[in-house]
């Protein structure tokens, strides 16, 4: 068993693939439009879908925003530098959230950033993974 996707709604399919694309870096690996259901499915990912988890980006036609609620948390990426990423996904026009900085009670180092849709995004700096 393994985890397949993590699925978002999107209010503007094309902003969010240019977020997820241009600005974190991922690969759309698909997209298809559904007309009869009036929707378009986007996956992006870091590696391929047969051996990687991917995040896929729902756009219903004709509805242009959500309401996170409270109970979405985030999604995790893990990063060789963060230092270097955050630098790179802000010039890139990325909105960072929380400056790299080890965590609460902890010495993992992450940082966090939001999509155009508001969802969060946090940066995990992998060598900083202890099991904190």
């Amino acid at each position: 068993m393994r985890i397949l996707h993590t699925m978002l709604r999107v209010g503007d399919l094309d902003r969010s693939l240019r977020f997820y694309c241009d600005v974190l870096g991922l690969e759309l690996l698909r997209r298809k439009d559904y007309p009869e259901g009036r929707f378009t499915l986007a996956f992006v990912g870091a590696d391929d879908e047969a051996s990687s988890a991917v995040i896929e980006l729902t756009h219903n036609w004709g509805r242009d925003r959500y309401e996170l609620g409270d109970g979405y948390g985030h999604v995790a990426i893990g990063v060789d530098d963060i230092h270097a990423t955050c630098e790179r996904i802000r010039a890139a026009g990325g909105r960072i959230t929380r400056e790299p900085g080890p965590m609460k009670h902890g010495t993992t180092v992450i940082a966090f950033l939001e999509d155009p849709d508001g969802y969060k995004i946090e940066l995990i700096e992998e060598r900083s993974r202890g099991g904190s």
